[in-house]
Order: C-alpha cells, then sequence, then structure tokens
C-alpha cells in the first residue's frame, strides 16, 4: 500500500472489511470480512501501473460480493466482469487504488 488511511478507507467504505490490527503500526495494516484476512505493508514508492499484486477470494456469495461492489460504486476490472471461467468457476475482478487485482470466485459445483 503506498498510503494506509486510503487503502484502509477503500477496503472499510467500498468493501465491507474492518481494521483488526490489536495494535496501529504505521507501516502495516490488517483487514478483514467473514473468514478472509488481508495483510498490507507500506510501499510508498510502489508505481501503481507496475503492480502485479494479485489476491484470488474465494467466496460461496458471489452474487453478493458482486452487487456489494456495484452499490458502492467500485469500477469492476475490465477484462473482469462476472462471467463463468473455463475452470468451472464463476469470477469477476477489481483493482484497489494501488492496482492490486483482486478476483472474487465461486465453483460452480
Amino acid at each position: 500500500m503506498r498510503n494506509k488511511s486510503f487503502t484502509k478507507a477503500f477496503y472499510i467504505e467500498k468493501l465491507g472489511f474492518t481494521d483488526i490490527g490489536a495494535a496501529d503500526y504505521p507501516d502495516y495494516l490488517i483487514l478483514q470480512k467473514d473468514t478472509i484476512e488481508i495483510h498490507f505493508f507500506s510501499f510508498p514508492n510502489l508505481n501503481p501501473s507496475e503492480n502485479y499484486g494479485q489476491v484470488c477470494i474465494r467466496t460461496t456469495q458471489i452474487e453478493a460480493w458482486y452487487q456489494s461492489c456495484i452499490s458502492h460504486n467500485v469500477k469492476i476490472h475490465p477484462n473482469g466482469a462476472l462471467q463463468i471461467k473455463p475452470w468451472q468457476q464463476i469470477e469477476f475482478s477489481i483493482l484497489d487504488p494501488d492496482n492490486n487485482l483482486l478476483t472474487f470466485g465461486q465453483s460452480i459445483f
């Protein structure tokens, strides 16, 4: 993350995560939603256009995640529309403020 406050606001306000850091460390952030826990570290010189960070989030509530993103005006990645993939999973993707790719997926079995 380039900016802790900006990252924290995006994940909390747009995606519904909560801050679960037991102590406030200036260069570290721990966020959680349901059983998902994501850790961030400070990287102020990160160039978002060169960031290839990725997270795949498995869920059983893909429609709820997708609708929540839409209702909170989170842009869906141009190549990440909600769709069934050949590997039998329904997925969609977004980019966070630092260009980390978050792909949400649910098995269709």
